[in-house]
């Protein structure tokens, strides 16, 4: 019984810490449902303005979609924000061993990439795509984009263009 106090105490401190993201999340999730819902609604009284051929209303009107549209980008970059703080270094902090980078080389120089960089297709072959992201807590990739390790970084690529979209510097230990 003496044991179970501490490990309890330290488990109710610990708890809301670990429940941060994921609450975090669902509520970002919901705000970007809502803005793409705002949109939508925004689009149709646009298209009714036109219709109405009233200068005034359609001039409004593209107002508020370009205010629902800015609004849905910034909630995008707010969740954006979050999961590179919280969600995939509290998971590595808690899995080491699947972060281990093991004797991983390249043929190429390692260089530090930043986003909007233009990559030759040897940096994103096959052999350094992450096949399952989930299994490292990183966001699903949209069509035409994809995970890549590049040493110890991991990059998200937009595969049609070659830029990199997303660093995520000092991924693997």
């Amino acid at each position: 019984m003496k044991k179970l106090v501490p490990i309890a105490l330290l488990m109710a401190i610990a708890a809301p810490a670990l429940l941060v993201p994921a609450s975090a999340m669902a509520q970002s999730r919901a705000e970007l449902r809502e803005d793409r819902r705002d949109i939508r609604d925004a689009q149709h009284d646009l298209r009714r303005a036109q219709w109405s051929g009233d200068p005034r209303r359609i001039h409004e009107e593209r107002r508020d979609l370009r205010e629902a549209r800015r609004e849905y980008r910034e909630d995008l970059r707010d969740r954006d924000r979050r999961w590179a703080e919280n969600d995939w270094r509290s998971w590595r902090d808690r899995n080491r061993g699947l972060y281990a980078r093991g004797a991983w080389r390249a043929p190429f120089r390692y260089y530090r990439f930043q986003p909007g960089a233009r990559i030759g297709p040897v940096y994103y072959g096959p052999r350094y795509v992450i096949g399952d992201p989930w299994r490292y807590h990183l966001p699903r990739p949209v069509f035409g984009q994809q995970w890549v390790r590049h040493y110890n970084d991991v990059l998200l690529v937009d595969t049609r263009r070659g830029t990199v979209i997303r660093v995520v510097p000092g991924f693997y230990w």
